[in-house]
């Protein structure tokens, strides 16, 4: 059972930024499609981005499109969130997940490993 780490979690205040890691112990996260996901309270988990295997190529979700910015360093074995300019309705935990290699995509149900989550609470 592949297993992911999140951490980077935090309180910040809007518009600050915070950055998220995604990293495991067991295999090399860049044979993987990493999916970013979130979950707020009363609300459905919903995909933030994802990027693939081979070119690297990330997507994104309109609500965080320009703000947030995925990215691997292979070196560390980990892949990142970086989250800028931070609102109020970004208050979630916040979920990697990986999926088969090459798959482009939001569903959930096509993430097979997932990490425990961490928060991130925006405030002032």
């Amino acid at each position: 059972q592949l297993q992911l780490v999140e951490s980077g979690g935090g309180l910040v205040q809007p518009g600050g930024s915070l950055r998220l890691s995604c990293t495991s112990s067991e295999v090399a996260m860049d044979s993987y499609t990493i999916g970013w996901f979130r979950q707020a309270p009363g609300k459905e988990r919903e995909g933030v981005g994802y990027i693939r295997t081979g070119d690297g190529a990330a997507n994104y979700a309109a609500s965080v499109k320009g703000r947030f910015t995925i990215s691997r360093d292979n070196a560390k074995n980990t892949v990142y969130l970086q989250m800028n300019n931070l609102k109020f309705e970004d208050n979630a935990v916040y979920y990697c997940a990986a999926a088969r290699p090459y798959y482009r995509g939001f569903e959930a149900h096509q993430y097979d490993y997932w990490g425990q989550g961490t928060q991130v609470t925006v405030s002032s």
